[in-house]
């Protein structure tokens, strides 16, 4: 592929991507388009963002509307679709207070200046640790990469910010070990590591770390950013546990497509801020909101369990099949190893319409929430014609 996009983008935009050879101009629901007029069943949303699909007739009703009243007003003022988004949230969940910006990384930092206020303002802690887990991706701020738990990411840029431990995930005796001996004031998780490999954290394990945090004053932060919003089959991850966290953060299919990210507060550290202890200008923009609300408003039960039953079929449709080892993930968040590299099974996908994901080593599908089930039985049959070939 030699056309004006691609030879200006890498002309002119900083070279951190490894983009594939595509160029996609338009599409709707879960259908995507190329610049040659090719279509693909998207399986990738975005990287869960495009949680109801490309060009969601509400979503766009909902923004292009709010473009028409106001597209910005920053945080000295107060905007409608802030408070009602805020309200939102808090009201299905059981939280209590929402701070808006605009990404994962920037939610995870809130999370983690949280944390590091309530361990010296209610804890005594002068120099407050945060235990996150081996494997784990939080972002890639230098902050959130000192919270992220793979060496890989930390190489290139030293010094990264004290205070974070690593745990080995689903040992509950190593990570207690390691938060008591780090007199630890929070422990960071996602329950599942998306970026790490889409693995699931153990039932068991999740339920002791809250139950420990319970016990210990210690605050337990859960990383929403991609399994939030529906995306397992539960509102939000932590849901399928039975527990309930000090902190969550969230972003990606929150905004349907338009940045946003949040941070949400509990009880216990409600009121930890004040006024000019954390800001964005561009946080709780009343578009972003505008969009996200239309989009967590539709997700009810009928589509959380559509949802369950449409991660069944994949996985159903998957395990076993010829060159494909194992299935991990939940809902629709499945990860899976192939016998040939992951990276070799997309590529062959894009060729044959279907656009997946790599994390790590594994093959990644995150579909929009509402896929079509005829399009999503059409995508799973490529995938394992793919996986097959050659073999």
């Amino acid at each position: 592929m030699t056309t004006w996009i691609a030879e200006t983008d890498k002309k002119y935009v900083a070279n951190t991507y490894g983009r594939f050879p595509i160029e996609l101009v338009d599409g709707h629901g879960s259908i995507a388009i190329d610049s040659d007029g090719k279509e693909y069943i998207d399986l990738g949303s975005g990287i869960a963002v495009t949680s109801f699909g490309i060009s969601d007739p509400d979503w766009v009703k909902a923004v292009t509307e709010q473009l028409g009243k106001i597209q910005h007003a920053s945080n000295l003022y107060y905007t409608q679709p802030c408070a009602e988004l805020a309200k939102l949230i808090c009201e299905r969940t059981g939280m209590s207070k929402v701070f808006f910006g605009n990404s994962g990384a920037e939610a995870n930092e809130c999370a983690i200046k949280v944390a590091r206020k309530y361990g010296e303002d209610v804890l005594g802690r002068k120099n407050p640790v945060i235990v996150s887990l081996e494997n784990s991706f939080h972002g890639r701020t230098l902050g959130t990469l000192a919270a992220t738990g793979q060496d890989f990411f930390h190489k290139d840029f030293q010094p990264l910010p004290e205070g974070f431990v690593y745990a080995p995930a689903n040992d509950i005796d190593a990570t207690l070990a390691i938060a008591k001996d780090s007199d630890a004031v929070a422990i960071m998780i996602e329950c599942i590591q998306g970026e790490g490999g889409v693995n699931v954290l153990e039932q068991a394990y999740v339920r002791a770390l809250a139950g420990y945090c319970e016990e210990s004053g210690t605050l337990l932060l859960i990383d929403e950013v991609q399994t939030g919003n529906g995306r397992t089959g539960e509102l939000y991850s932590y849901m399928n546990y039975g527990i309930k966290p000090d902190v969550f953060t969230t972003a990606k299919g929150l905004g349907g497509g338009l940045p946003i990210g949040a941070c949400v507060m509990g009880e216990r550290v409600a009121d930890v801020f004040g006024p000019s202890d954390h800001g964005s200008t561009f946080g709780g923009n009343p578009v972003a909101c505008a969009g996200a609300i239309s989009i967590f408003s539709r997700i009810d039960d009928t589509l959380l369990d559509a949802i369950k039953l449409k991660g069944e079929y994949i996985r159903r449709k998957l395990e076993g099949a010829k060159g494909i080892q194992s299935i991990s993930g939940m809902g629709l968040m499945i990860g899976f190893l192939t016998d040939r590299p992951a990276k070799d099974i997309v590529n062959d996908c894009i060729a044959e319409g279907v656009l997946c994901l790599t994390a790590k080593s594994k093959v990644r599908l995150v579909p929009a929430l509402n896929i079509p089930m005829e399009k999503l039985e059409e995508a799973v049959e490529i995938i394992k014609e793919v996986c097959a070939k050659g073999l």
